[in-house]
């Protein structure tokens, strides 16, 4: 695997570095390289079907979101401008990994993206002012298909920094625990996801 890539504690996930190349006027860099894609996961990068932005002051929690599977979907997240702690969470019913989280800081002098596989939920906290991530999705939205467990569920243990104060939205302060989801079965099942191949 190349040293650009490494496979984080969810089963499927992987976070890349991107080699910067600053001058005087700046600095250029590549967010998604698909040889180094392809040589960790064995195949290209999903068929962008959206891409979105967010921007966000110190604090804000976003997250942990997901989308119903079927149809599922996956996602590949940078931050261009600011720093976040950017997390994923194992919420795939029967997956080796289920419940398991890992986070990575996503902010220069690396600028790491974040590859999330269907199935997997998405959460970051802002840790600067005017934060902003970059999301490319495999699916498009559809707010029918949108999900959400509780970032602050204590069950998650999620690393979210002591000395913010975690701002949300309506909806993800009003979003299930994980057993809640479990029990209500709102969560994908780990066969589900994987038969969802984008890319491939």
């Amino acid at each position: 695997m190349s040293e650009r890539a490494r496979q984080l504690a969810v089963g499927g996930a992987y976070a890349f570095t991107t080699p910067a190349f600053p001058d005087d006027r700046g600095v250029f860099l590549s967010p998604y390289q698909r040889a180094v894609f392809v040589e960790a996961l064995g195949h290209p990068l999903f068929p962008v079907a959206q891409c979105s932005y967010s921007v966000s002051r110190r604090g804000v929690v976003r997250g942990v979101h997901y989308t119903a599977t079927p149809p599922g979907c996956a996602k590949y997240v940078y931050c261009p401008r600011g720093r976040v702690l950017d997390i994923v969470v194992d919420l795939r019913v029967g997956s080796p990994t289920f419940g398991v989280h890992d986070a990575v800081e996503l902010a220069g002098p690396d600028f790491p993206a974040v590859y999330l596989p269907v199935g997997v939920g998405h959460a970051f906290v802002a840790l600067e002012d005017e934060t902003v991530m970059t999301y490319l999705l495999s699916t498009e939205y559809r707010p029918e298909n949108e999900l959400a467990v509780a970032a602050l569920d204590p069950a998650l243990e999620l690393p979210i920094p002591r000395d913010l104060t975690p701002v949300l939205s309506d909806r993800d302060r009003r979003a299930v625990t994980l057993s809640e989801a479990l029990a209500r079965g709102l969560l994908p099942s780990y066969e589900a996801a994987l038969a969802i191949r984008p890319g491939r």
